[in-house]
């Protein structure tokens, strides 16, 4: 069974998950534009495991955001520190389709953005995750005694900022 810290970051607080893909689009002007998707829908991905005995799969529903507000979510490094882009400034635009949570950012607007646009754009940064809450979800439990394994799967349905 999981140890205490990890079962309370997956019940309570923000969750971070690895993004699918990102990656920096040419720019013609000053923009630095790097787009992916922060996740996908109806796609289990092993969020973590304790040894061969316990598996914890996770999948957001595809209607997991649609009561989210997303009118001021902001890009950062690593979930701290500076702001890289935002969407009330138009910086960040996040839409959902049925692939997943879709983002698109302009790292144009500082030095440090323009960095890290390089960092996607040399192969140096390829993934992202993303912080967010779970308002709702369904948990299933699957034991095989023969293996003498736990696979526990919880879905999510719904997100919120």
């Amino acid at each position: 069974m999981p140890n205490k810290d990890v079962k309370e970051k997956l019940t309570e607080g923000r969750q971070y998950r690895a993004v699918v893909e990102v990656r920096a689009l040419p720019g013609e002007d000053e923009s630095r534009i790097v787009e992916g998707y922060a996740t996908t829908f109806n796609q289990p991905y092993e969020l973590w495991r304790d040894g061969p005995g316990y598996i914890f799969l996770e999948q957001v529903d595809r209607g997991a955001f649609d009561k989210t507000d997303m009118s001021d979510v902001i890009m950062q490094y690593d979930h701290e520190g500076r702001v890289f882009a935002r969407t009330n400034n138009g910086t960040l635009e996040l839409r959902t389709d049925d692939h997943g949570l879709h983002i698109r950012a302009d790292l144009g607007g500082t030095e440090i953005g323009r960095q890290l646009y390089e960092e996607i754009k040399g192969g140096y940064t390829t993934k992202m995750s993303f912080g967010f809450r779970v308002r709702k979800s369904e948990r299933t439990v699957e034991e095989d005694e023969e293996l003498g394994s736990i696979t526990v799967h919880r879905k999510i349905t719904e997100i919120e900022k």
